[in-house]
């Protein structure tokens, strides 16, 4: 029993974090707006892959007339060994030359489609990555991934070939309903019968379509995420030995996404066959009637043959235009999630005319500032102070206190919902956020490694230094002393995070890289509580030498590492209990004298 509740658990668990699936008609406006990033090759790739269509279509069309009406009605028929000839060299040719038109067709369009999607990808990525923090706090990893890779590879197919058929594949239909006609009216109606038919099997599987497509994007987004999550905190999971319940949780996912991609499937190639069903119906009229009206006079065995020629023409532009419609449904259902993203605006957002400035001296006012990350409880409740340009101050208080928050506003990771913060006396809203956050280096508690080298992560602060000041910076703060001890020093390679470092090793490397860009404001997040004592005691010296001439903010739960701080701000739930220097708050006797005191204890 308590095996099935457990399971009933976790499919719960499921299906209540999926999303909703978006119930609204195909959009064309949005797949316009889409089709807008083909533009840049309207001059080049564009008329090129066009151009090559309309040849090879005009070859097929006129293939036909050569071999029934021309070959049959007239050479054959008239025994004509010159025409017979001369028509089969024209048509051998024209085989031939539709097969070098073909292969520059699948290349120029290939081309298109990469260079769109290629754009596409990059686009996204480059507005992912200025949208602000709050964006991030509310999506995982993993849904943010299959946005840029697989709802955007599920464009590629309708913009390596779609887009330029369906113009081309309209304008066949046209041509070869025209021909139809002028071989056989009689023939052409009696076969156009069916297509009535067609068109209302076609439209009511359209919104099915579009909808399972979208379901299965959904799916998978909720895949990338737990996938990206279990790889992250599988120390957690192996700590609680918790494989069992992961793996039923992702088998329960893995399962929901095969049964959604082939209910999916099996809806998209219900069209082909209805296609196939109405052209054997068509071929059976056509042989039926077609044999009636050559016994009555009213048809050639050349225009007949023509015409036989002609109808699988007429079907095969109907069938393409059907999957290249499902392809649109497909697309629709990535692009609606694609656009989500690209119609996400950061919530701080750029001035009108930003004031850029070349050197802020490092000066930061709060006045009367409120924040919260939610209408529920506010992080910041009409808070006033000053930090003079070249002072350290350090932010003191328990967990919620307001500590990181008011660091995330100095560096514009959020805006105050209330009251003004000031760099230098200008509001920071009307500062370039670029400019502005160039000149603030923030080191957090959780230090993050990229993949490659030791040199390339301490350069990640600043690209343009030289191997010398990477060197510089790592030794000021005591870094040389592990790097130069590895096996291949600053070139040695580490994989994302930083696995091969301990703990203290990656924030000594955070350190280095924050120094090296050379900051006017220096947010010191928690950054030395993951940090031995010895190793403490390194960077504790090498700051009073690098703090100098810099302003800088200290949050520490280790109040031993703040003593030296000019002042000392004590928050409790978002306002500001105390203030001043270490020797001040200890004779006040008050917050500040009573932590130190509890910390002395433990």
């Amino acid at each position: 029993m308590g095996e099935i509740q457990r399971k009933k658990q976790i499919l719960e668990r499921f299906h209540y974090s999926q999303d909703q699936v978006i119930d609204k008609s195909f959009n064309w406006k949005q797949m316009w707006r889409l089709l807008q990033y083909i533009k840049p090759y309207a001059k080049n790739l564009l008329p090129l892959s066009f151009m090559t269509v309309i040849i090879s279509a005009t070859i097929r069309l006129l293939i036909p007339i050569l071999i029934g009406v021309y070959t049959l009605d007239r050479a054959l028929i008239e025994k004509d060994t010159t025409l017979l000839i001369q028509l089969v060299s024209i048509i051998t040719g024209l085989y031939v030359l539709s097969y070098i038109v073909n292969a520059l067709r699948i290349r120029w369009m290939n081309q298109l489609g990469q260079n769109v999607i290629y754009d596409l990808r990059k686009h996204l990525f480059t507005h992912v990555q200025s949208l602000s923090h709050r964006f991030f706090d509310q999506r995982s990893a993993g849904s943010i991934l299959v946005r840029i890779m697989n709802d955007i590879n599920s464009l590629q197919e309708l913009f390596t070939n779609g887009v330029i058929n369906l113009l081309t594949d309209f304008l066949l239909l046209i041509a070869t309903i025209f021909i139809l006609f002028s071989i056989n009216a009689k023939l052409t109606i009696a076969i156009m019968v069916i297509l009535p038919i067609m068109f209302f099997i076609s439209t009511n599987l359209r919104q099915k379509i579009r909808l399972s497509w979208q379901q299965v994007r959904l799916i998978q987004s909720k895949i990338n995420s737990h996938l990206n999550e279990s790889i992250q905190g599988i120390r957690v999971t192996q700590t609680y030995t918790q494989e069992s319940e992961n793996n039923q949780f992702f088998k329960e996912m893995n399962k929901d996404n095969f049964v959604t991609w082939q209910q999916a499937v099996r809806k998209n190639a219900m069209f082909g066959p209805f296609v196939e069903i109405t052209n054997a119906i068509g071929t059976a009229i056509l042989i039926w009637y077609g044999a009636f009206l050559i016994m009555n006079g009213e048809c050639t065995i050349g225009e007949f043959v023509s015409f036989a020629f002609y109808l699988g023409m007429f079907w095969e532009p109907i069938s393409r235009m059907g999957q290249l419609y499902n392809q649109l449904l497909i697309g629709m259902a990535s692009s609606e999630r694609i656009f989500e993203f690209l119609d996400e605006r950061p919530i701080v957002a750029e001035a009108a005319k930003p004031l850029v400035l070349p050197s802020i001296e490092g000066n930061i006012d709060f006045e009367d500032v409120e924040f919260s990350y939610n209408s529920d409880r506010k992080a910041l409740n009409g808070i006033s102070f000053s930090i003079k340009a070249g002072q350290t101050v350090a932010l003191v208080g328990h967990t919620g206190s307001g500590k990181t928050t008011i660091a995330n506003l100095v560096s514009r990771f959020y805006d105050a919902t209330a009251g003004v913060v000031k760099i230098d006396n200008h509001p920071i809203l009307e500062l370039s956020i670029a400019n502005l956050r160039s000149q603030i280096s923030v080191v957090l508690q959780d230090t993050f490694i990229f993949s490659g080298t030791i040199m390339e992560n301490i350069r990640f602060g600043n690209p343009r230094a030289s191997d010398e000041e990477v060197i510089a910076a790592a030794q000021a703060v005591g870094a040389d002393t592990f790097i130069t001890k590895l096996s291949s020093g600053y070139q040695t390679e580490v994989e994302e995070r930083g696995n091969v470092l301990s703990v203290g090793e990656r924030q000594l490397l955070s350190f280095a890289r924050a120094l090296l860009a050379y900051p006017k404001i220096l947010i010191l997040d928690e950054a030395t509580a993951s940090i031995d004592t010895e190793t403490e005691v390194k960077i504790q010296n090498a700051l009073r030498t690098l703090l100098k001439g810099r302003t800088a903010i200290m949050i520490a739960h280790r109040l031993s590492t703040i003593r030296e701080a000019d002042k000392i701000i004590v928050l409790d739930h978002g306002k500001i209990l105390e203030q001043g220097n270490h020797e001040q708050l200890m004779e006040k006797q008050g917050v500040y004298y009573e932590l130190v005191r509890a910390q002395y204890k433990m």
